[in-house]
């Protein structure tokens, strides 16, 4: 099916707040543990989540990578207050900062040593200017992990996709899952993507039904 644009930030606080209660736990841990898998070495340094959403992620790796610190970047302030709360809560605002604010404008100064990002992209019109920022932020040969959900071939096969998902959540994460499945690229488009972007070193791959994953270095 062709790609249905949604907006670019979830500046509802209904649905910020339907979205920080999902269960996402397994989602969200296996993105740090792919994370740690696909660059073991990397135990210090300084990392950029943008589109952090309620900063689950940020705080999983934070407390997987005791020695890095985290600046997580969301455009939706509803996320990023839940998010902040969440980061208080677990005692990380040392190392977690969290800035609401548009990835397309954020400046954060001297490179990164990694730049991770979890269902954004789909989020984006030009999704080019995504891998522009992130390529630009990370250090020659700093680490790029991006997930984010694989658009199925019909609405019919999206439906289905949500109903075997999210069947028990309310109505409104059902109805912004399907929307997000709708506006997701196919592994073919993200491929292209890189490559027109000159990210070599990156790679993507699709783990299961409804997600895909860049990872690799960036030179």
């Amino acid at each position: 099916m062709e790609r249905v644009l949604e907006p670019e930030v979830m500046d509802d606080p209904a649905q910020a707040r339907a979205y920080a209660d999902a269960d996402f736990e397994k989602e969200n841990q296996a993105f740090v543990d792919l994370f740690r898998q696909y660059f073991p070495e990397l135990i210090e340094g300084h990392l950029v989540d943008l589109g952090c959403g309620p900063a689950d992620i940020a705080i999983r790796l934070a407390r997987a990578l005791t020695r890095c610190r985290i600046t997580a970047v969301d455009a939706s302030e509803p996320m990023i207050e839940i998010g902040r709360q969440a980061v208080d809560r677990v005692g990380f605002a040392d190392r977690i900062s969290l800035r609401c604010e548009r990835f397309q404008t954020f400046e954060i100064g001297d490179r990164v040593d990694g730049v991770i990002s979890n269902s954004l992209l789909h989020h984006l019109k030009n999704p080019l200017k995504f891998w522009f920022v992130a390529k630009r932020m990370v250090k020659p040969g700093g680490c790029l992990l991006v997930m984010d959900l694989v658009r199925p071939e019909s609405h019919e096969a999206a439906q289905a996709i949500v109903e075997r998902y999210a069947g028990g959540e309310p109505p409104i994460l059902r109805r912004d899952f399907y929307n997000s499945l709708c506006a997701a690229f196919t592994e073919d488009e993200v491929a292209g993507q890189l490559a027109e972007m000159n990210l070599t070193g990156v790679l993507v791959d699709v783990p299961d039904d409804r997600h895909w994953i860049a990872a690799g270095r960036v030179y």
